[in-house]
């Protein structure tokens, strides 16, 4: 008699839990000029409202490092770069418009 064949049930898999997405912000600024100041205080207040734990933030002083201004293309400051998976945004300016912000971040739905 041919031996029985051992059945094995496949299990189902438990859904790996889903890491929370890191936004990786870069702010260009010259200086610690009012504008400067502003944006790169807008921008951490924002995240820590809206990104608790899910961001990261660089500021990049273009007076220390001029050469990174034409390497990424930033031709006004100060600019925010948003490194999403598929894309960069910028964002030009303080950064005190929430909503256009929200929309670059791809938080909120234009409206």
């Amino acid at each position: 008699m041919p031996a029985a064949k051992a059945q094995t049930r496949a299990r189902p898999r438990k859904p790996k839990p889903r890491k929370p997405e890191v936004f990786k912000l870069r702010l260009y600024v010259a200086g610690q000029t009012p504008k400067s100041i502003r944006a790169v205080a807008n921008l951490k207040v924002l995240c820590e409202q809206r990104l608790k734990g899910r961001y990261q933030i660089e500021v990049i002083d273009l007076l220390e490092h001029p050469h990174m201004a034409r390497g990424n293309q930033i031709v006004a400051i100060p600019t925010l770069e948003i490194k999403l998976p598929q894309q960069v945004r910028k964002i030009i300016g303080d950064l005190s418009n929430t909503d256009r912000v929200l929309v670059g971040l791809d938080l909120q739905q234009v409206g």
